[in-house]
């Protein structure tokens, strides 16, 4: 009996160990006074220095950062009335093909989806002119596309969970569809739509495959340009800025970790009062 919690605890360690060691080491020798990133030169902040001065990783920083929030907002727009119908309307018309739709995009590699998006931009140029040339329009509506089925499985996921009585007894106390979707429903699911959204954003920064199929001349981003420089070699400055974006990612998911565990503490309070008043 003590022998499977320790052996759980082993694994937990390495797995743990396998995953951070290498970011943590990576933030070590970002503050390597070296030109040489696995050689220690000493500490020094030179490469953040520099690494804010570059206006080329500047540019590509706030390119990537607009794509980010664009597509990870409308692909929670549509995603979340996905997963609302995918939910709500048992049986409708199309319902089969359209799960399969939703969810092929999962399974589905980058870059095939890389691909079908290129060839569809490339025939809407031919046939009705736009767009005209591939860049942030292109970029943008293909993480929509990718990002948006995350999105339409979580919600769908925490509307499945949820109690659809609660939805009925407001329709039937006289709520119109529109008032019991603003009332109930939303903030049923809003811990999902935050979720999703967050995803949305994280999937988008960091797309290499998809982006480099749909990018143009001029357009681009933070993950294109980092991996055009590795391909070069690992430099400090790399290190820099992965550790910039670490910490930025790291305060990101401990805002919205504390904000979704406080809008759901409001909401077991807003229900134990309501069961109190009942009584």
């Amino acid at each position: 009996m003590n022998r499977r919690p320790v052996f759980l605890i082993t694994m937990l360690c390495f797995g743990f160990a396998f995953f951070y060691i290498p970011i943590l080491s990576m933030m070590v020798y970002s503050f390597n006074g070296s030109r040489l990133a696995t050689v220690w030169g000493g500490f020094s902040t030179k490469w953040y220095v520099s690494l804010l001065s570059n206006r080329q990783v500047l540019k590509a920083a706030v390119l990537s950062i607009e794509i980010a929030v664009l597509s990870a907002t409308f692909a929670t727009i549509l995603g979340t009335m996905a997963g609302i119908a995918m939910a709500r309307f048992k049986r409708f018309r199309g319902r089969t093909l359209f799960s399969g739709l939703v969810t092929a995009p999962l399974v589905m590699p980058e870059v095939i989806t890389g691909i079908a998006s290129l060839m569809l931009f490339i025939l809407m140029a031919e046939y009705i002119g736009w767009p005209a040339t591939r860049g942030f329009t292109t970029v943008t509506l293909a993480h929509i596309t990718f990002s948006m089925v995350f999105v339409t499985t979580i919600v769908h996921s925490r509307l499945v969970q949820a109690d659809e009585a609660i939805e009925e007894a407001a329709m039937d106390l006289g709520s119109r569809p529109w008032q019991v979707m603003k009332d109930i429903t939303l903030p049923v699911i809003s811990p999902a739509i935050m979720s999703g959204w967050l995803l949305a954003f994280t999937i988008s920064l960091d797309d290499v495959v998809i982006t480099n199929f749909t990018t143009g001349p001029g357009t681009t981003t933070l993950p294109i340009l980092i991996w055009s420089k590795v391909k070069l070699g690992v430099t400090p400055d790399i290190n820099a800025l992965a550790t910039i974006t670490v910490v930025i990612v790291g305060i990101g998911v401990f805002i919205a970790g504390w904000l979704l565990n406080r809008a759901e503490k409001a909401r077991e309070r807003d229900i134990q009062l309501a069961y109190q008043a009942n009584q």
